[in-house]
């Protein structure tokens, strides 16, 4: 009979620690709250017309760099896994890691690349107007493009 009020006992100390890891209240974290792309540059004036939300989940395979290009219209998004390198044609880099936003260049030509073993996965927000285009390639070549080893600015959330 002790053993078992012993047992009791230890499971009612024991068992309410276990459900410490339970969320019991919204936490809401603010990742980005800004007027400038990340390079710093002050993001335009929303154009007038028909607002049009995309939402987008990018995965990026590994070694994968992606054809120098623009987006006419503002977005952010938040890196879910692996990690990813923009590069604008200035060369200005900024590297990030999961969890970590990005407010992207608006007509402003870059690139991406995941230079990691694993795939990088983002989703993008783009708030823009019906009928204009997210993305514009510099040109419809996706062949690896040389980046010259120049000064370049670095920025990082890290």
């Amino acid at each position: 009979m002790k053993k078992l009020l012993l047992l009791f006992c230890l499971t009612s100390i024991c068992l309410p620690g276990c459900d410490s890891d339970r969320i019991t209240k919204t936490e809401v974290i603010t990742l980005v709250r800004t007027t400038e792309s990340w390079n710093g540059t002050p993001l335009p004036k929303y154009l007038d017309g028909n607002p049009e939300i995309t939402i987008l989940k990018i995965i990026i395979p590994p070694k994968t760099k992606f054809p120098l290009h623009k987006h006419p219209e503002i977005n952010a998004g938040v890196v879910l896994k692996g990690e990813l390198t923009v590069i604008s044609e200035t060369n200005d880099t900024l590297y990030l890691k999961a969890g970590e936003p990005i407010v992207e260049l608006v007509n402003t030509w870059h690139f991406g690349r995941n230079d990691g073993a694993e795939p990088v996965e983002i989703i993008v927000f783009y708030a823009g107007i019906t009928g204009t285009p997210i993305t514009i390639l510099k040109n419809n070549n996706w062949l690896q493009q040389k980046i010259n080893p120049i000064k370049s600015r670095v920025y990082s959330n890290r």
